[in-house]
């Protein structure tokens, strides 16, 4: 996504290469300044620890909203809409 989109990079998901074994913080309140990763100063209960099976490419949910923490599940794409039809509605 280029710059010009900034404002709604938040709605999608984060592809990160994990490394077999290692274990992720997924960061469930949105607050990090290390997306999609938690940094232990907002997340709290919301944190999701997931540890890699195999070394590959995961979609980690950006927008907070799947049903499937921490991976992205397509929940972007409501929130997505509802953004436009927002914009459109002013």
């Amino acid at each position: 996504m280029d710059d010009n989109n900034s404002e709604y990079k938040h709605l999608f998901p984060i592809v990160v290469e994990v490394a077999e074994g290692k274990t992720y913080k997924w960061c469930g309140c949105g607050k990090s300044k290390t997306q999609p990763f938690c940094d232990k100063e907002n997340c709290g209960d919301k944190a999701v620890s997931f540890i890699a099976d195999l070394t590959e490419e995961v979609c980690f949910c950006n927008c907070k909203q799947t049903k499937n923490p921490p991976f992205c599940d397509g929940s972007h794409a409501k929130v997505l809409l509802e953004v436009v039809k927002n914009r459109q509605n002013k």
